[in-house]
């Protein structure tokens, strides 16, 4: 008999969450435990693996690298019991701690998580460089077919081409807001679409590949914030993940209210058949 019998699972929920603040600094091994204590704490009803250390059933999606934010994380629980995915979403945010903030549920459709996801789009503080530069250096990247950057690894040293990664790279206009001290200078604002490949190029290696195009000054990030996932359409933009397990989900209340008889309606129309 196994020692710990759970209830399997009746539904699966993917939620959307921001990683924010200091907590940008966290790794991925300690959100996932933040959020492990947050699930028992919202005393939501897990399914969990079988075995002597049984955890709750979470799948999680390509974390953003440790020092990046992120306004688009993902992970799916599996419950032993239907919720309403609002719901879960709001318990769970409850038992959170600050710097960690699940922005929506729902549940989960036909198909993995997973393949609906290939690039992430990303905003890039980078400091000490002012727009006109950087848009020049973003131009001369492009225009790279292929750029080798170095990454130290556990392994050791590992090259990395950081151009084949890249989508596309914008410069936007206007200032950031620089955090004190505020002697920092200026800040220019960097948007990348970058496909998530393996080894995954990260907003670091981005700003490698344009120093060694451009001559920008090493270790000029400020800040990195991953502002969407998805899969890239034909136009290089990103279809959000969760698109269609909203549509299914809107599917399916639609066929429930349909397979209702509507006793009035029904009354009405033989009335007036009859009459």
């Amino acid at each position: 008999m196994s020692p710990n019998p759970s209830a399997a699972p009746v539904c699966k929920v993917r939620l959307r969450y921001a990683k924010r603040g200091k907590l940008r600094f966290t790794s991925h091994r300690d959100v996932a435990r933040a959020f492990e204590r947050a699930l028992r704490r919202a005393g939501l009803p897990m399914a969990y693996s079988q075995g002597y250390h049984p955890h709750p059933k979470v799948s999680w999606l390509g974390a953003a690298p440790t020092g990046a934010a992120s306004e688009a994380e993902y992970v799916e629980i599996a419950l032993v019991e239907h919720l309403d995915p609002e719901m879960v979403r709001a318990r769970l945010d409850a038992a959170l701690p600050d710097g960690l903030a699940v922005l929506e549920g729902v549940f989960a459709g036909p198909g993995a998580l997973a393949d609906r996801i290939d690039a992430s789009a990303w905003r890039i503080e980078v400091r000490g460089v002012d727009g006109a530069r950087l848009r020049e250096a973003a131009d001369l990247l492009l225009a790279t077919p292929k750029l080798l950057v170095e990454r130290v690894t556990k392994d050791g040293p590992r090259s990395i081409d950081a151009r084949a990664a890249i989508v596309s790279l914008e410069v936007e206009d206007g200032p950031a807001v620089l955090p004190e001290p505020d002697h920092l200078g200026e800040c220019g604002i960097l948007m990348a679409v970058v496909r998530q490949v393996s080894p995954a190029v990260r907003p670091d290696d981005v700003l490698s590949a344009l120093g060694a195009v451009a001559g920008l000054p090493s270790s000029v990030l400020v800040k990195a914030i991953r502002t969407a996932q998805g899969w890239l359409d034909d136009d290089g933009g990103l279809v959000d993940p969760l698109a269609a397990d909203r549509a299914s989900a809107r599917t399916a209340v639609v066929g429930k209210a349909l397979a209702q008889p509507d006793d009035g309606w029904h009354q009405l129309d033989v009335a007036g058949h009859t009459g």
